[in-house]
């Protein structure tokens, strides 16, 4: 009984940590079709700005945790205006040599690898600097639930709630709203979308500081539970790039399934063996689905989707 209750709570843990680690990659990835190498820094700058406004400002830790998204997202922003697309140096550029100097990234997959891995070495060397090589750990909220000689923290609990309302909130974004439907003309079309009056860059400008924030949200509510130190954005990166390959180009979907396949497998995996090996099996599992499943789960789905229709 307390192995059965220990692994669904393990699952419940890994699915929240690898959807909410993975759901910022997805969207910039997915729409933009930049591998933002830096995701895992985007989630220390929120984790540090949610710690830092608890133990410095007497911020309430809700409080906390939605500012951290929105630095994130406004550094998001700046990031994609000046490394991304370039839009500000060519503004200038423009005025003072008459031609731009950068070339956006967009769909640039190598470039923007380069890019983003330089900017991810300047915001962990700079945290080093500027903080040191840890700074003061918020307290886990909630307490711990009991049965028998078993416990568990409650809060590893309400993060996987949290983490499905958020794919909720974002498939409610992308698939209901205005912006969504321009966001998605511009991953279909840009040409298209641009001559049907859509700015697609501020879409790609909005669609960046949309993950971003995803991702410093994913660090604020991640800040209670893992030790802060510059280095903290490696522990979500390789499952977040995971989870977005073995998702395939459905963002909200892809993430969703391939949270809940990952999960199961990391959890059990580690439940038995312990979290090295369950990492190991993850990565594996990774392997074994870009042989056979090379679009993704989402991708393979649509794929019966369209011979489902042929057939008939």
């Amino acid at each position: 009984m307390v192995n059965g209750i220990n692994l669904a709570l393990q699952f419940l843990d890994s699915f929240a940590f690898i959807v909410l680690a993975a759901a910022g990659l997805a969207i910039i990835f997915g729409i933009m079709g930049v591998i933002n190498l830096a995701h895992g820094e985007f989630i220390l700058i929120g984790a540090y700005t949610a710690t830092l406004a608890v133990t410095q400002l007497d911020l309430p830790l809700v409080v906390a945790m939605l500012v951290g998204g929105l630095i994130t997202g406004l550094f998001g922003v700046l990031t994609e205006r000046v490394i991304i697309s370039g839009a500000w140096p060519n503004y200038v550029s423009q005025r003072t040599l008459g031609r731009d100097i950068i070339e956006p990234l967009y769909d640039r997959l190598a470039d923007s690898m380069v890019a983003t891995f330089g900017l991810s070495l300047i915001l962990t060397q700079g945290a080093r600097i500027r903080f040191g090589n840890s700074i003061n750990q918020i307290a886990t909220p909630f307490g711990a639930i009991s049965y028998g000689s078993f416990s568990y923290s409650t809060y590893r609990i309400v993060l996987a709630g949290v983490s499905i309302g958020l794919l909720l909130a974002t498939y409610y974004l992308f698939t209901r709203t205005d912006f969504g439907m321009r966001a998605r003309a511009t991953i279909q079309d840009k040409e298209t979308a641009q001559a049907m009056g859509v700015n697609t860059d501020r879409m790609y400008m909005l669609t960046f500081g949309i993950g971003s924030a995803l991702a410093g949200l994913t660090g604020a509510l991640f800040a209670p539970v893992i030790s802060m130190q510059p280095t903290l954005g490696d522990q979500f990166l390789v499952e977040a790039f995971v989870a977005v390959v073995v998702g395939g180009p459905s963002v909200v979907l892809g993430t969703a399934l391939s949270g809940g396949v990952l999960g199961a497998i990391l959890a059990t995996f580690s439940n038995l063996y312990g979290t090295f090996i369950g990492r190991i099996a993850l990565l594996v599992a990774a392997l074994i689905a870009l042989r056979f499943l090379p679009e993704g789960i989402t991708g393979f789905l649509e794929q019966v989707r369209k011979r489902r229709q042929e057939s008939e």
